[in-house]
């Protein structure tokens, strides 16, 4: 359906032309970036806007990719994301504030089966007619939250002082739509 209501548009994320990645530290010293290589979700669009009015958008925990495959391993397992329990993140909007290009999305994060509420820092990117002639429209968006609110606690000591793993994990999309997919 490519209309959700005679005023809204709805578009569908192409996936070979979005992302959904997070940086968090490592060993106090560095920072760990990675993504999730298959995420799908919707985004409706009042006419007369740019600014949606709704986002949906469901990530694989399985498609985890930190280009280390012992840590995708690790981060998959009970000890953190919990895939085979936790299959899914997903991210459901309760509201969106501002009129211009940049405005703020909240809505409902849930990790390893926790909720909450986050807010991210979003932008209008552009839309336009692809070659084949279907409508594109682009967005990103950051956050941060804290991996010990959905549970994710575990860590290691590090002999030198300090952890690991950080808490604070930056969430960076970047989302490009179809009209009417």
């Amino acid at each position: 359906m490519t209309t959700t209501t005679q005023n809204t548009q709805r578009y569908a994320i192409d996936p070979a032309h979005s992302a959904a990645e997070f940086v968090i530290r490592h060993m106090v010293i560095a920072k760990v970036r990675g993504r999730f290589r298959t995420l799908t979700g919707t985004i409706d669009v009042p006419a007369g806007t740019d600014i949606p009015s709704a986002v949906a958008v469901e990530l694989e925990v399985d498609s985890i990719d930190t280009h280390e495959d012992q840590r995708d391993a690790h981060l998959k397992s009970p000890d953190f994301l919990d895939a085979a329990k936790y299959p899914k993140i997903t991210f459901s909007s309760t509201g969106v504030t501002g009129s211009g290009p940049a405005f703020k999305l909240t809505g409902d994060l849930t990790i390893h089966g926790v909720t909450r509420s986050v807010t991210l820092d979003a932008e209008y990117e552009g839309r336009g007619k692809d070659p084949w002639g279907n409508e594109r429209i682009g967005y990103s968006g950051h956050t941060a939250i804290n991996r010990k609110d959905y549970g994710l606690a575990w860590n290691q000591s590090l002999e030198t002082g300090g952890v690991l793993v950080g808490e604070e994990v930056r969430i960076e999309v970047t989302i490009e739509a179809i009209k009417g997919q």
